[in-house]
């Protein structure tokens, strides 16, 4: 057999049928990340009014997951995502907002 040869050139390893790649696809986000995702306009009307929760949509920004890393301001938020982590979902709540689960 060659392959035992310096300088062999040929198959090695392993073969993966039915390979998707973007079978792992799970951008994160953190929670102190999600105000920057809301427009201009949407932010200065929820920072005057309490009663204005702004919508952010993780899969159109970009994001598939929400992880629980900083702070959230005590402004309620409702957070539209794929996969969110128990941190991250205590935290919104924590400052009224909601999370929507959606595929």
């Amino acid at each position: 057999m060659d392959k035992y040869h310096p300088g062999y050139f040929g198959k090695v390893g392993m073969r993966y049928f039915h390979k998707t790649k973007n079978q792992y696809w799970r951008p994160a986000v953190n929670v102190d990340k999600l105000w920057t995702l809301v427009d201009a306009e949407s932010r200065a009307k929820a920072l005057e009014n309490k009663e204005i929760a702004p919508v952010v949509d993780l899969i159109r920004s970009g994001y598939a997951k929400v992880l629980g890393n900083g702070r959230l301001p005590r402004r309620p938020i409702i957070v539209k995502a794929r996969y969110v982590s128990s941190v991250a979902e205590k935290k919104i709540k924590a400052s009224g907002g909601a999370v929507i689960l959606s595929a």
